[in-house]
């Protein structure tokens, strides 16, 4: 990592909390897609952003110039770091009044080997924070001939704060080279503060949908590229599986980045998802699942909160119209149009039915609710009950709290939910009335990809 980079310096920032900051590895044309998607999104906010880019080279930047200069109709303004190459500066979108360039020292100034792409508004936050690896990182293969294949470290998120703390880190940046548009994108940027909370969220589901989206298409430009490159004999991608890994691998991250964004949201709760996550894998080592299905298990439960109203009870008076389908969420029809994902859509979908068929969206009943929607469905009204009773103080004790809890599912034991789950959750009940704790923790966003199981779709209803 270049000293003085703004990776780097987020990245020292950020070492020694508990909220370390995790990088991946990307080839160029996974970032293409990826910032593309973040960047289209601009055009149809509910507020203008503040948005500051980086592009290595002039070069890069002319690529993507009259895409700039739509965005430019939407953004209050625009600043991109780049080192400068001939006709940077006199492309149309340069002119604009609220775009401004800044020529970087390829020499001496390390953001010159970084790929930024940083969005901010009241309503929406993205960023791209990606520095490209260096030739001695390259090691024995060398720098790639083919251009999709240059690779770049680094990460991706909605998170508001640390786009915001980028954001601020490539402000004074900039302002090594101009303090008067430094002052202005500060004053911008404390506008977008002080803009908080009065415009709607952007839906991150409709983001997640179109980043996913934007990478399949992605993939299939390369897949016809590399047919192209075949039937012109000319030359070859010996890296297509690692290419196409990558994007994959992305489309993950959008998706456990979008559950993240939901725990943080949700002051009351906001470790839901890692301690349904712990519990469930819990409950699926005592019925001893095997590991392909903890795995997917596992996902699912990462995932789980992308469909919403799980602590609520499903009667027969609930509006159809209001039942907990996916049909009309995004992100949950993206995943459905992932191969390698329609079993965790399928299982976070179900999560909601009902043990005696009186559930929703598909009223399955018994074992033909895949298992591991009937683990989720269990895990997550405990957990959340849990937290509803310590939150609200209403028993005085960690093993009254417990004991709450459990007795409200014994209760739904034959209704709700599956008997036999149920009573595999009194041992680990016992246990944690005994001083046993399940190990919480946040995934690694930017290595997700190994959550990915294998096994075909007619394992979903095995238990």
């Amino acid at each position: 990592m270049l000293e003085g980079s703004i990776l780097q310096k987020l990245y020292t920032r950020h070492q020694d909390t508990d909220r370390p900051l995790n990088f991946g590895v990307y080839y160029k044309n996974t970032l293409v897609a990826l910032c593309h998607a973040l960047e289209d999104f601009i055009l149809n906010t509910k507020s203008s952003p503040l948005v500051i880019a980086a592009f290595q080279q002039g070069k890069w930047y002319l690529q993507e110039a009259d895409r700039y200069g739509d965005l430019a109709d939407k953004a209050r303004k625009i600043a991109i770091m780049a080192a400068p190459n001939t006709g940077f500066a006199e492309h149309p979108t340069s002119q604009r009044d609220n775009v401004r360039l800044v020529d970087l020292d390829p020499t001496t100034d390390p953001v010159a080997q970084e790929w930024h792409l940083i969005i901010c508004s009241p309503s929406y936050t993205a960023m791209v924070l990606c520095q490209e690896l260096s030739e001695e990182d390259y090691g024995k293969t060398g720098v790639p001939e083919h251009d999709l294949e240059r690779k770049f470290y680094g990460f991706w998120t909605f998170e508001p704060e640390l786009v915001k703390e980028a954001a601020d880190l490539a402000i004074a940046h900039i302002g090594n080279y101009d303090a008067t548009l430094q002052a202005e994108l500060e004053k911008h940027a404390a506008t977008v503060g002080e803009q908080l909370g009065t415009v709607e969220k952007e839906d991150t589901g409709v983001v997640v949908s179109q980043v996913v989206d934007y990478l399949q298409n992605s993939q299939a430009e390369l897949i016809n590229e590399q047919q192209a490159v075949a039937d012109s004999q000319q030359s070859y991608l010996p890296q297509s599986q690692e290419l196409d890994d990558n994007l994959l691998s992305n489309e993950m991250q959008a998706f456990l980045r979008m559950a993240q964004l939901i725990d943080q949201a949700d002051l009351q709760n906001p470790m839901a998802a890692a301690e349904v996550t712990a519990l469930a894998e819990a409950m699926g080592e005592v019925l001893d699942i095997p590991g392909w299905q903890q795995k997917r298990l596992r996902l699912a439960s990462l995932l789980h909160r992308l469909v919403p109203s799980l602590g609520a009870t499903p009667t027969s008076e609930d509006d159809p119209e209001k039942a907990p389908s996916c049909d009309l969420i995004p992100s949950v029809e993206a995943l459905r149009a992932m191969p390698q994902m329609s079993a965790i859509a399928r299982i976070i979908t179900h999560q909601t039915e009902n043990w005696d068929g009186s559930g929703k969206p598909g009223q399955l009943a018994y074992d033909n609710i895949p298992l591991e929607s009937r683990i989720l469905a269990l895990a997550s009204y405990f957990q959340n009950r849990v937290n509803e009773l310590r939150m609200n103080q209403e028993t005085d004790s960690r093993e009254a709290t417990l004991d709450q809890a459990y007795s409200e599912c014994q209760e739904q034991a034959n209704i709700r939910f599956d008997p036999k789950l149920v009573e595999a959750l009194s041992l680990l009940v016992a246990g944690m009335q005994q001083g046993m704790s399940l190990e919480t923790s946040q995934p690694k966003i930017a290595a997700g990809i190994w959550l990915l199981d294998t096994e075909p779709e007619k394992n979903m209803t095995s238990n």
